[in-house]
C-alpha cells in the first residue's frame, strides 16, 4: 500500500489508511483496487461513485446504510435478510484509526472533492432531525404519529412474513432453547397476563398494542375485556379484522388512537409492551402518570421496554434514527423504575430478558431469509435490506449487553397501602 502522503491513493489504499489492523473481509473498489484477505468468507464491493459519496459524506453506519440500501455497496457471503456474520466480523475485528490532517487531505484529494457533495438519500430514509423539528417538538402527538407510520405502515403482509403467525413485534420468552418462535411469543403474552394476575371479567388496557396480540391473548385465554390502542392505522385495521375472525368482538377492541386520548379509566391492569422506547425519556413522568390515572386502586402495570445497561439517556444511532425508529430514545431500567415510583406507583418486580430478545431477532431473520422472494413482492429491496441490517445488528447488541429488555411490574396501591399482592410470585410456571 502506498505510504507517501503526496501520492494519489486508490479507494482500497484510502480505506487501508483508516484501519488499525487491516480489513477482516475482502474489499473491491469500482476503480479495480482491492484489500483484505483473498479467501475471506465475506466480500464487500463498492460499485460506483454515488456509493463512495455516501461513505464520504456520512462516515459510519449512516453512510454504509445508504450505500448498501441503494445497491451501491454489495455484500457477498451473507444473505441480505440475515447479515449477522458481517455484523459479528465488523464489531469484533474492524478497528478504525484517526488519520493525520495531512493523510486526511490526501485521502479526500485522491477520492475526489466532488464526492463531498451528498447525493439524495435512498427513498427508504426518513427525514433528518432538523426537518422533523419543523413539525414541532419531539414526541408531540403529530410527530409521534409520523414516526410510527414510517416504521409500521409498511405492509402488513411483510410483517406476517417476518414475524410469523403471531404478528408479534416484541421480545418473546423462551422456556427452553428448543422452543419455537411461536411458542415463545405465546409464553411472552401469557407471562404478561400472569404477572398482571388477569381474571375473567376484569378490564385491561393495552397501549401500543401493535397488531393486537396481547389483546387477543387476554380475551381468549383469560376472559378479560380489553381495549388496545395503536398509532398505526394499518395495525389497527389488521387487528380489528383478526378479532372479528376469531369471534372475540364481545371482549376485545383495538383502536387507532393515542394512549393519551383514551377516555376510560379504572382499569384492573395496563400492559405496555414495546411502547416506552417511542415516547422519549423526558415524557416518562407524564407517561406513567397517565397510566396511573387509568388504573383502579390495586391495579397492576406491566411495562416491557428495551433499555440501556446504564442510566444515561441516549438517542438511537444515525442509521436507526433515519431508517428504523425516528426520534427513538433509550435509557436504563433505573430511570424507568424511578419514573414509575415518582408517578406514585409501587414497583414490585423487575426482570431482564435480553437473551430472549437476541433469540427472537434470530427467529425473525430466519423468517425473512425463508420468505425473501415473497417479501420483495411487498416492499422494496432497500426496505428489506434495512430490516436485515437492523435485526441482525440488534441481535448482536442484545448478545453483547449493549441493550437490554426489562419487564417492570408495578401496582397502584390504595390509600392505606393495600396492593392486593401475594406473599410470593404466582406467575412462574
Amino acid at each position: 500500500m502506498t505510504t507517501d502522503v503526496g501520492a494519489r491513493l486508490t479507494i482500497a489504499d484510502a480505506l487501508g489508511r483508516l484501519m488499525k489492523d487491516g480489513l477482516p473481509f475482502r474489499f473491491e473498489g469500482f476503480d479495480g483496487s482491492t484489500a483484505g484477505p483473498e479467501d475471506a468468507p465475506i466480500k464487500m464491493t463498492l460499485l460506483n461513485e454515488r456509493g463512495l459519496s455516501y461513505l464520504m459524506t456520512a462516515p459510519g453506519d449512516l453512510g454504509f446504510a445508504r450505500a448498501y440500501v441503494s445497491g451501491d455497496l454489495k455484500l457477498e457471503g451473507v444473505h441480505p435478510g440475515n447479515p449477522y456474520d458481517v455484523m459479528v466480523l465488523v464489531m469484533s475485528q474492524l478497528k478504525f484509526k484517526v488519520p493525520s490532517a495531512a493523510e486526511m487531505v490526501q485521502i479526500v484529494r485522491s477520492l475526489g472533492f466532488g464526492n463531498l457533495k451528498p447525493p439524495p438519500p435512498p427513498p427508504e430514509e426518513h427525514l433528518p432531525k432538523w426537518r422533523r423539528a419543523m413539525e414541532g417538538l419531539r414526541h408531540n402527538k403529530k410527530r409521534d404519529a409520523d414516526a410510527i407510520r414510517h416504521h409500521y405502515d409498511v405492509s402488513n403482509r411483510f410483517y406476517e412474513l417476518v414475524l410469523g403467525p403471531s404478528m408479534t413485534y416484541t421480545c418473546a420468552v423462551y422456556q427452553t432453547p428448543e422452543s419455537s418462535l411461536e411458542e415463545a411469543q405465546f409464553e411472552k403474552y401469557d407471562l404478561v397476563a400472569r404477572k398482571l394476575d388477569l381474571k375473567p371479567g376484569q378490564r385491561l388496557l393495552d397501549i401500543g398494542c401493535g397488531w393486537g396480540g396481547m389483546v387477543r391473548h387476554a380475551a381468549k385465554h383469560y376472559g378479560v375485556t380489553v381495549i388496545g390502542v395503536t398509532l398505526s392505522q394499518e395495525q389497527a385495521l389488521w387487528a380489528q379484522h383478526e378479532i372479528k375472525s376469531q369471534g372475540l368482538e364481545h371482549l376485545a377492541e383495538v383502536r387507532f388512537q393515542d394512549y393519551r386520548d383514551v377516555p376510560e379509566t379504572d382499569f384492573d391492569a395496563i400492559s405496555s409492551i414495546g411502547l416506552t422506547e417511542h415516547i422519549g425519556v423526558r415524557q416518562y413522568g407524564e407517561y406513567f402518570t397517565t397510566l396511573r390515572d387509568h388504573l383502579k386502586d390495586g391495579g397492576r402495570l406491566l411495562n416491557h421496554c428495551i433499555t440501556r445497561p446504564n442510566n444515561k439517556t441516549t438517542t438511537t444511532g444515525a442509521f436507526i434514527d433515519r431508517y428504523v425508529f425516528p426520534d427513538g430514545e433509550l435509557t436504563g431500567v433505573g430511570r424507568t423504575t424511578t419514573a414509575i415510583q415518582d408517578a406514585g406507583l409501587e414497583v414490585r418486580h423487575v426482570e431482564n430478558l435480553r437473551e430472549h430478545y437476541a433469540m427472537t431477532l434470530r427467529g425473525w431473520c430466519e423468517n425473512l431469509v425463508e420468505h425473501w422472494d415473497e417479501a420483495l413482492e411487498e416492499v422494496s429491496i432497500g426496505r428489506a435490506k434495512v430490516w436485515g441490517i437492523y435485526m441482525a445488528g440488534s441481535r448482536l447488541a442484545f448478545e453483547r449487553n449493549e441493550i437490554e429488555l426489562h419487564h417492570v411490574l408495578a401496582v397502584k396501591a390504595g390509600l392505606h397501602g393495600d396492593a392486593n399482592w401475594p406473599l410470593r410470585p404466582t406467575w412462574v410456571s
